[in-house]
């Protein structure tokens, strides 16, 4: 693995962390980690190959992606506070983040130093997945359909989330008629 792509996994674990502590729903919070999967995808994805069967592990790592961005965005605490949206990563969210981005790096790993090479090799011949670029495109669309799932399921329950009301002004009721 080169330092970009270390820099890279550990940014986007990183994401979730920030989020360990409840902070408030803004821009930012959609623009970090928007801005890394995108140099992620831009850096890495050079195309989609869909001979033999590359589309159905894509679509199965993508399908993954999808389930652990939900629930992770289920499992983040969203409320209001005074007019503001406050969103808090709990365990169960951070270890499913944990879980996706960190299989992307740990399959890496095992494939380039851990002798799963040839595990692999034997396993896309067997079912028909084209070579290395079938992997690399599912991981990274994975990670892709992660991120994006999991902002858009806490952008919908921050829309659903009951703000409070300003609380009326007191002194109407000194008014005399």
């Amino acid at each position: 693995m080169t330092t970009t792509e270390w820099i890279t996994d550990i940014a986007l674990i990183l994401v979730v962390f920030r989020q360990l502590r409840e902070g408030r729903l803004d821009l930012k919070s959609f623009l970090i980690p928007l801005g890394i999967v995108a140099f992620v995808v831009r850096t890495y994805l050079d195309g989609v190959p869909t001979a033999g069967n590359d589309l159905v592990l894509v679509g199965a790592l993508m399908g993954v992606g999808a389930v652990l961005g939900v629930a992770g965005g289920v499992y983040t605490r969203v409320r209001a506070l005074g007019g503001d949206i406050l969103v808090k990563a709990g365990a169960v969210s951070a270890a499913l983040w944990v879980l996706g981005m960190g299989a992307r790096m740990g399959f890496q790993l095992w494939v380039e130093h851990g002798g799963g090479a040839d595990d692999v090799a034997r396993f896309s011949v067997a079912h028909h997945i084209t070579g290395d670029q079938a992997w690399v495109a599912a991981f990274v669309l994975m990670a892709l359909t992660e991120v994006v799932t999991r902002l858009a399921t806490i952008f919908l329950r921050s829309r659903l989330v009951p703000r409070e009301q300003p609380a009326p002004a007191a002194n109407h009721l000194l008014a005399r008629p």
